[in-house]
């Protein structure tokens, strides 16, 4: 597995992550970290282990700042979850993990969202707070647009927020309405 990396620049803060995806014959895997002045400033890194179809098996996240060191796992267990090795009956049936500060876990929906212009899919998530690492059910709706487009509509925990999303052929997302857009960064200077 060789790694890709990609930088996601955030829009309606001053933030950057930077992400290595490691795509296998039979896994994904990804490590990341957050950078933001939001809340009085934080890091936060997030490792994710995907199975081949892009489904998410866990993530763990770990967040420095203001309140100090926090750490989460969220592990899929059967057909549903797990926080910190609690199972969580609340969240059995939700589909993905949702973490607030990446655009990153969008792609896995809009790998499954049909293909045709019009057509959507909707979905209930394990959506993880990026401030306080609270995990709570939330449901979310992507509206295919066109080729490379989809329209993200909250129903859920923020319900009546929507967002315009470019994604690359990947279904990894190059702009975020509101929240994110992909950098390129410059050539390594020798």
């Amino acid at each position: 597995m060789d790694p890709s990396i990609l930088f996601w620049r955030r829009t309606d803060v001053e933030g950057l992550e930077r992400l290595e995806l490691e795509i296998g014959a039979d896994r994904v895997a990804a490590r990341s970290t957050v950078l933001c002045l939001e809340s009085g400033g934080f890091r936060l890194d997030h490792r994710w282990e995907l199975d081949r179809h892009w489904r998410a098996q866990s993530v763990v996240v770990e967040r420095w700042g203001t309140a100090g060191h926090r750490l989460l796992r969220l592990e899929r267990s059967g057909n549903g979850w797990r926080v910190d090795g609690a199972a969580r009956p609340d969240l059995d049936g939700a589909e993905e993990p949702d973490l607030s500060v990446t655009p990153f876990c969008n792609t896995f929906p809009i790998r499954r969202a049909p293909a045709a212009a019009g057509a959507s899919l909707a979905l209930d998530t394990a959506f993880i707070d990026g401030d306080t690492l609270e995990v709570t059910r939330s449901r979310q709706r992507y509206e295919r647009q066109g080729p490379g487009r989809l329209r993200f509509v909250d129903l859920g925990l923020s319900a009546g927020f929507e967002a315009d999303l470019e994604v690359d052929g990947h279904g990894l997302v190059l702009r975020y309405e509101h929240l994110f857009e992909r950098l390129s960064p410059p050539p390594a200077m020798l």
